[in-house]
């Protein structure tokens, strides 16, 4: 199921090297939340852990590591000496079942954890609809949708990018994908998160920073100074590189206020990823220009449970008045007629190094319906930011 170290998405990789370079003591715990309440099959935790138990064996090849020195120049060679050297601890994982229900966290130091979230999630994906056998379109059918789809975004001229690695129906089904969008003459793809796709199939590896990192900052303060650290820090690390900055972790209006002009200048833009696009769209337009910016020099990703015809429908607006690319998830690596997961993996608890005790994290977002957390901690954290 899972192919390569690589089969992984790129803000796994980035967010790991900054935690090498800043928070190498810092610990941290996972958990899995499911949203759609979806039952699982029997035996499903068992059949989970034998894939978790091949994970040990993954290693980065000499050819992995020449193509991210040439790809990824951010990547430092001590980064990548780390990560020839990283192996998968199935340890780290706890997974158990109870009748239907599935449960896992995942433990230990943040660095080595980190990987951890994108390859189970998509495990319990692949493993859930191998067990479960549902009717499917056929591969012919699967594949002509994709193509259909790659030519609709074309033809408005959408530009987007592959996002679909943590739910995807498996990863034959996801390889094809890529296969033939990336055959269309004047396609519209400019890339992948998923990095072991994106050196099989020569188009960029994309991504920056996930929620779990502004969560994490929060541990180290407060909410109300966790956008600002995080993107402190951020920067710190990567220069000015990788500079789409996440807005919604404890919703947008509060990340606004620390996205002051010198670091919506450096930031090359921002990304959507909860509530109504248009209005947010909107509302990062009036911000930038009561900095004196001009949001058509600004990029926009938008990534929040996009397919093709929301995705045409939101460029329509955002047309000429700033750059927009297009994160699509689920519907272009789990569209084979079925219903995907509705499943996440999310900061839960956070602690600076060894001996510290640790702290619950939540996240907030601009759609209540994607609140996680422990509800006490939701509730505080809303009374801290005013909300």
């Amino acid at each position: 199921m899972i192919q390569s170290i690589l089969d992984n998405d790129l803000y796994k990789f980035t967010m790991q090297q900054a935690v090498l370079d800043l928070y190498p003591e810092a610990r941290v715990a996972y958990e899995l939340t499911n949203r759609g309440g979806t039952p699982f099959p029997p035996k499903m935790a068992r059949e989970v852990q034998k894939k978790i138990n091949t994970m040990a064996s993954l290693s980065l090849t000499l050819d992995e590591k020449a193509w991210l020195e040439d790809t990824c120049p951010y990547f430092t060679p001590a980064f990548l000496r780390f990560l020839s050297e990283y192996r998968y601890d199935p340890e780290e994982v706890s997974l158990y079942q109870e009748k239907s229900r599935l449960f896992a966290t995942i433990k230990g130091p943040w660095y080595r954890t980190i990987l951890w979230e994108v390859p189970l999630m998509a495990m319990i994906s692949q493993t859930y609809f191998e067990m479960t056998a549902p009717k499917i379109m056929s591969r012919d059918d699967i594949c002509q949708r994709n193509r259909r789809k790659a030519k609709k975004l074309a033809s408005h001229q959408v530009s987007f990018v592959d996002f679909g690695t943590r739910r995807r129906f498996s990863f034959a089904n996801h390889e094809d994908l890529i296969k033939e969008i990336t055959r269309l003459p004047g396609h519209t793809l400019l890339g992948t998160s998923n990095v072991h796709l994106a050196q099989k199939f020569n188009i960029a590896p994309i991504g920056t920073l996930a929620h779990e990192w502004i969560m994490f900052h929060s541990g180290l303060g407060n909410y109300k100074t966790a956008n600002e650290s995080a993107l402190e820090a951020w920067v710190k690390v990567y220069q000015g590189n990788l500079s789409i900055a996440l807005t919604d972790t404890y919703t947008t209006d509060a990340f606004l206020t620390c996205f002051e002009k010198p670091r919506a200048t450096l930031f090359d833009g921002v990304r959507h990823d909860s509530g109504d696009p248009i209005e947010f769209a909107r509302k990062i337009i009036t911000h930038y220009q009561g900095l004196g910016i001009d949001p058509k020099t600004k990029t926009i990703v938008f990534s929040d449970s996009l397919d093709p015809d929301r995705a045409i429908d939101i460029h329509r607006f955002c047309r000429e008045k700033f750059k927009d690319i297009y994160g699509i998830g689920t519907n272009l690596t789990n569209d084979v007629g079925t219903t995907p997961l509705n499943i996440v993996i999310k900061l839960c608890q956070c602690s600076a190094g060894p001996g510290m005790p640790l702290r619950p994290t939540v996240k907030l977002s601009d759609d209540k319906g994607k609140h996680t957390g422990d509800k006490t901690e939701l509730l505080q954290c809303m009374k801290t930011l005013g909300i």
